[in-house]
């Protein structure tokens, strides 16, 4: 076990960190990769749709229905399902739309923020910066205990979603550079802004490995991995594939949406 938690944490810490990169990206580029990042968002999704509703969900179930009955447990296993949901949701809905980091951007916005942020309110800018940093971390933290959980309970599953979390954290990790460069002007402290506020993520595991662990009985097992299969499905319905389909041009994000699905289908085969 105690390996499993080191590898847990160590995958957490992994995908948070992608953020940086996407910021990176935002301040190294002159244009958006815009097929890349459709690519690369509706694959993301589609390895986080089939692990959730094929491997995950069925796992909670599972341990559910042997603890509950199959009745019961059945029931607590869709119960916690939709609870995943409802919970990322409330999340997002308490966000203001213009501070959400899953708010598409681009890097060609780094350019309009440099021109804008030089004839709008200082203070205004600041708390704007400020506001757009809570958000992503806020976002982070329950994608933190799903990606930990998930490895604590199968790393393989676990190596998977937290490959799905990095990839999605990318274009964040833009989203999120942008307007905190827009609130200071200053690339260093925007990308450094946003590379810590990747952090949550492994915050959010080691808040999972702290809180949940002692008390992780099967039923609370199988209602925590339910959770996260539905944090998981509404975060790709939520965020990746509309912004995947934002960046598209063709039908990219739909093929790389099939691609993740093949991909995670097969790992999962061969590791069975």
């Amino acid at each position: 076990m105690d390996g499993n938690v080191l590898l847990a944490l160590g995958l957490t810490l992994f995908a948070g960190l992608a953020t940086g990169l996407g910021a990176l990206i935002a301040f190294f580029t002159s244009r958006t990769n815009k097929k890349f990042l459709s690519v690369a968002l509706g694959f993301s999704a589609g390895v986080m749709i089939y692990v959730s509703l094929v491997e995950i969900f069925v796992k909670a179930k599972d341990a559910l229905t042997a603890s509950l009955g199959e009745t019961e447990g059945y029931w607590m296993t869709v119960i916690g399902f939709f609870g995943g949901m409802v919970f990322i949701a409330l999340i997002d809905r308490f966000i203001p739309k213009k501070n959400n980091p899953h708010e598409v951007k681009t890097v060609e916005d780094v350019h309009e923020a440099e021109l804008n942020s030089k004839v709008i309110d200082e203070q205004k800018l600041m708390k704007m910066g400020v506001f757009t940093a809570l958000a992503i971390a806020i976002h982070n933290f329950p994608e933190g205990i799903a990606t930990f959980m998930s490895a604590i309970q199968d790393p393989s599953v676990g190596v998977a979603i937290a490959i799905a979390v990095a990839i999605h954290n990318i274009p964040e990790g833009i989203a999120v550079a942008v307007p905190i460069y827009f609130a200071t002007g200053n690339r260093k402290k925007s990308f450094k802004l946003s590379f810590l506020s990747g952090l949550a993520e492994p915050i959010g595991a080691v808040v999972a490995y702290l809180i949940l662990m002692p008390f992780l009985t099967d039923t609370m097992f199988g209602i925590i991995f339910a959770a996260v299969a539905g944090i998981m499905v509404f975060i790709s319905l939520d965020e990746l594939l509309p912004a995947a389909k934002k960046y598209d041009e063709t039908h990219l994000s739909i093929y790389g949406l099939v691609a993740g699905m093949a991909v995670m289908a097969l790992s999962l085969l061969l590791l069975a």
